[in-house]
């Protein structure tokens, strides 16, 4: 039932003009609507394991594909993928899986759409697992501090198979150019004492401006913190391997929140 509340909850809010029988009705249609929907999208088909792996490949694909849009791939770009492969704890069978997907989209002729399809399936209503899978993709992208156009093409064409907004993707990058901005001049999550540099990119972080009210702040802290908590993500699709990558994110955006609180007073 939980699974098909979405077509349950609009059933019932079109049939309440026809009083509680008229709701109980509308509830039915919707769950079964809701349910074929599902069966015909293949959504309902999907389990947590299968999301899982969907994002795994996913995410060391993307990741090849990026490295080659320039033509070069740079020892940065490699070293960033094994670095994430280290933060996953990646060892034996899954590191060597990950580094044939890695491999696999470096191919001139790689079709994203293999790829993507299947994660956008699962995916399609997990608004937090899909902006988590473009942020680790931004962070391969942003090594040297930007991305190309070759790299843009490639990030918009992924934006398009899962179904993620220009706005919301213009929303990331900036969040993200803030936090790799703070890494690159020797930041280690830790805001406080790097200055008003370090004030301006927890600000970024936190993807609010410096002007902007307490209530607007506590907002987006409390937005960005659900959206990255580790076991939620797990629960939607991320892998298990990823729950480390959930959690550094989330010291970084507590860490970026706790400098701002302090500046206020």
């Amino acid at each position: 039932m939980a699974r098909h509340r979405t077509g349950l909850v609009l059933g019932a809010l079109i049939g309440l003009t026809g009083g509680p029988s008229g709701m109980l009705f509308g509830a039915a249609i919707g769950y079964y609507l809701d349910k074929l929907i599902r069966s015909v999208s293949g959504i309902g088909n999907w389990t947590q394991a299968q999301a899982q792996t969907a994002f795994f490949n996913a995410t060391f694909c993307v990741m090849g594909k990026l490295a080659k849009a320039d033509g070069q791939v740079t020892a940065d770009e490699i070293n960033y993928a094994q670095t994430v492969m280290t933060r996953m704890q990646l060892t034996g069978e899954l590191r060597k899986q990950a580094i044939e997907c890695f491999n696999k989209g470096k191919a001139s002729d790689f079709d994203l759409t293999q790829v993507l399809e299947p994660l956008r399936r699962v995916l399609v209503n997990n608004a937090a697992v899909k902006q988590m899978f473009i942020e680790i993709q931004l962070e391969a992208a942003l090594i040297d501090g930007q991305f190309s156009q070759p790299e843009g093409r490639v990030l918009t064409q992924v934006c398009q198979l899962l179904g993620i907004t220009q706005q919301d993707f213009e929303a990331v990058v900036a969040r993200m150019k803030s936090e790799q901005s703070f890494h690159q001049s020797g930041g280690t999550g830790q805001f406080e004492g790097a200055g008003q540099a370090g004030l301006k990119q927890a600000y970024g972080v936190l993807g609010v401006d410096q002007s902007c009210d307490t209530k607007t702040l506590k907002m987006a802290y409390r937005k960005l913190m659900s959206q990255h908590h580790p076991d939620k993500l797990v629960a939607r699709g991320l892998p298990d391997e990823m729950m480390l990558i959930a959690k550094q994110k989330t010291q970084e955006i507590q860490a970026a929140y706790d400098a701002v609180k302090k500046s206020r007073k």
